[in-house]
């Protein structure tokens, strides 16, 4: 177990559980899933914000409830609110104080250059909250969790609501610090934006992992689309009606048995094309088959 950043075992709160996920270091786990899932409350619990029900934490081996552990591990919420008034460096120094004042060790000036680095934020350090951009602020909650070389990384909507230059920018830095070993757990209600991050990636409804594996292997899945000049009544076994005409994945036949299947449906195809699922319409299968 050790060998592991995070190891969640049968943990379990009002309205989740029983869950259980292991972390690797210096992986990056993308959790996904609508609003009312429960990733924020599984973030929480693996985080220690919250006591489970029932369950276990433990990071690198040590329980979640070890203050050691705890320095270790750095959480950030979906709307994180620092006050207006501060800058950057300001807030940052609050949070380095806190985090020298319990491990008794490097400067926290020291602690902050290094936060901002992490984050890019060095040329706005002394720029008020009140007037940073939402790329910015999403930034400064970056550096707060990483503050301190905390070794494992909860990240709540990270990427979220940013436009795609922000987006860019705080993936690759999120992905260096997982290049120097340090784990990501890091949640979505937009799967489209974790899939050039997450390795792997973990589906959540009703407060379960209803779905898990690497992303090669969920998006490796190839669909068929088939353009009719006219719906059919009912589609052919395996198929689904679109605004276009069917659509089957391709799961263990070829392009040319799922089209003859349509031929033998004596089906008016004037084009089709073969398409790799996306995340999020592995996210919809999984919510829609409930």
């Amino acid at each position: 177990m050790a060998d592991f950043a995070l190891t969640l075992s049968d943990i379990s709160a009002r309205g989740l559980g029983p869950v259980s996920l292991a972390l690797l270091p210096g992986e990056i786990a993308g959790l996904v899933g609508p609003a009312g899932a429960g990733k924020t409350t599984l973030l929480r619990l693996a985080g220690g914000v919250r006591r489970p029900l029932t369950g276990q934490v433990r990071a690198w081996g040590m329980s979640i409830a070890d203050p050691a552990v705890r320095r270790l591990i750095g959480y950030s919420s979906d709307s994180p609110v620092y006050p207006p008034g501060l800058t950057v460096v300001e807030v940052l120094l609050y949070y380095a104080r806190l985090h020298r004042a319990r491990s008794n060790g490097r400067s926290p000036h020291g602690l902050v250059r290094e936060s901002l680095e992490i984050a890019g934020l060095a040329a706005i350090a002394d720029t008020r909250i009140e007037v940073l951009t939402r790329g910015e602020l999403h930034g400064l909650s970056l550096a707060q969790a990483a503050l301190g070389g905390r070794r494992v990384l909860l990240l709540d909507e990270m990427l979220s609501g940013l436009d795609v230059i922000a987006r860019r920018d705080l993936r690759g830095r999120i992905a260096r610090l997982a290049a120097d070993g340090v784990a990501v757990l890091i949640t979505s209600r937009d799967p489209a934006v974790l899939e050039r991050l997450a390795a792997r990636v973990l589906v959540m409804s009703d407060g379960r992992i209803v779905r898990a594996g690497p992303l090669a292997t969920l998006l490796g899945e190839r669909v068929l689309e088939v353009i009719l000049d006219a719906p059919p009544s009912e589609p052919p076994p395996g198929f689904r009606i679109t605004e276009a005409g069917l659509e089957a994945p391709l799961a263990g036949r070829t392009v040319e048995a799922a089209l003859a299947l349509c031929r033998a449906h004596r089906l008016p195809v004037r084009a089709s094309r073969v398409r790799v699922k996306s995340l999020e319409e592995v996210v919809l299968e999984t919510h829609d088959g409930r």
